[in-house]
C-alpha cells in the first residue's frame, strides 16, 4: 500500500497541514450542528481531533519525523486537548461523563468498556512495551557503514555537482578570490561577528544563523557541535560529532555538502546500512545556505576538510 506522504516536515508545513484539517473539522461540526441542533460530544471532538494529529504526523509528513519527536508531539496535542475540554465547567462534566459512566459500569455495554480499559488495554500496552525494549541476541547482518561512499555526481536544487571537482563557492579570501583548503586557519578563532570581518567570516555568521536559527541543527549537533543537542540522545546513533576529528575532518567539503543535502533518507542503497535520521535539508535550504553551513561547522571546529590530492 503507498503511503499518504506530502512534504511538510518543517514548521511551517506542519502549521498549514493542521490547520486545513482545522477548517474541515470546524466545517463538519458546522453541519452536524445545523442538522440535529446541537454540537458534537465533547468526547468525539477530543479523540478525533487526537486521532486528526495522530494520522497527519504519522503517515501523511514527509520526511516522517522521529519516533522520539513524534511522540512528544502527541503528549503535547494531548495537554492541549485536556486544556481545551477543561476550559469550560459544561464542556469538561460533558468531556467526562462517558468516562464516570464506564467507571461505574451500570450497564452491559460500559462493563464490557470497563473490561477492555483495565484488562486487556493493559497487557497489550505492556506486550508492546517489552518488545520494544527488550535486547536483542541477534547478531547484525552487516556491519554498519561509518562513512557511506559518495556517487560521483549529485543533483542539488535540479543543479549537478561532481564532487571531486565541485567547490565552496564562499570560500573566498580577503580579496574575494577562492581560499584554497588549509589556508582558512588565520580567520580561526576570530570574531565573525564584527562589522568589518572579512567575507569569509561574514559567510561564517551567516552558515551560523541557519544551523542555529533557520534550521535548528544544534537541536541535534549541539552548541558546541559535539553530537550532544537537547534531543540527541533521543536517536540511536546520537548525531555526529563534528568536533571529533575522526567525522568532519575526515571528509572532503563537498561529501559534507553531499550528506547535509541528501540526508539519512537520501542515500543510495550500497551506502547502508547507515543509521541516521537526518532529513535532506535540500527540501528546507537554499544550495547557498548548505554551503555556508558546511563552511561554520568546519570553522567552528578549527578542522580543515580532506582534499584529493
Amino acid at each position: 500500500m503507498q503511503k499518504i506522504w506530502i512534504p511538510g516536515a518543517m514548521p511551517i508545513e506542519l502549521l498549514l497541514t493542521f490547520f486545513v484539517f482545522l477548517l474541515l473539522c470546524l466545517g463538519l461540526g458546522t453541519l452536524y450542528k445545523r442538522a440535529t441542533g446541537k454540537s458534537i460530544h465533547m468526547m468525539i471532538q477530543a479523540v478525533g481531533v487526537w486521532l486528526i494529529a495522530y494520522f497527519i504526523l504519522r503517515f501523511i509528513l514527509y520526511p516522517p519525523v522521529p519516533i522520539s519527536v513524534f511522540s512528544t508531539w502527541m503528549g503535547l496535542i494531548t495537554m492541549v486537548i485536556m486544556l481545551y475540554v477543561s476550559s469550560t465547567e459544561r464542556g469538561w462534566i460533558e468531556f467526562r461523563e462517558p468516562i464516570l459512566n464506564m467507571l461505574k459500569g451500570e450497564t452491559q455495554i460500559y462493563r464490557g468498556v470497563r473490561a477492555v480499559t483495565f484488562v486487556a488495554l493493559p497487557l497489550l500496552v505492556g506486550f508492546g512495551t517489552f518488545n520494544q525494549i527488550k535486547p536483542s541476541v541477534d547478531e547484525p547482518i552487516e556491519l554498519r557503514t561509518v562513512h557511506p561512499a559518495p556517487p560521483q555526481n549529485t543533483t542539488v536544487h535540479g543543479v549537478p555537482f561532481t564532487l571531486q571537482t565541485a567547490q565552496n563557492p564562499y570560500r573566498v579570501d580577503d580579496q574575494g578570490k577562492y581560499l584554497p583548503v588549509g589556508k582558512e586557519d588565520k580567520y580561526f578563532g576570530q570574531n565573525a561577528f564584527d562589522p568589518n570581518a572579512p567575507k569569509f567570516l561574514q559567510y561564517v555568521k551567516e552558515g551560523g544563523q541557519v544551523f542555529f536559527n533557520t534550521a535548528g541543527c544544534f537541536m541535534c549537533h549541539g552548541d558546541n557541535l559535539d553530537g550532544r543537542g537537547p534531543i540527541a540522545f533521543a536517536f540511536n546513533p546520537i548525531p555526529a560529532n563534528f568536533s571529533d576529528p575522526g567525522t568532519i575532518a575526515q571528509l572532503q567539503e563537498t561529501f559534507v555538502f553531499w550528506r547535509v543535502s541528501k540526508g539519512g533518507m537520501g542515500l543510495p542503497r550500497e551506502g547502508f546500512p547507515w543509521a541516521s535520521a537526518m532529513p535532506p535539508w535540500e527540501q528546507h535550504l537554499t544550495t547557498d545556505e548548505i554551503w555556508k553551513v558546511v563552511m561554520f561547522e568546519y570553522w567552528h571546529t578549527n578542522f580543515f576538510p580532506r582534499t584529493w590530492d
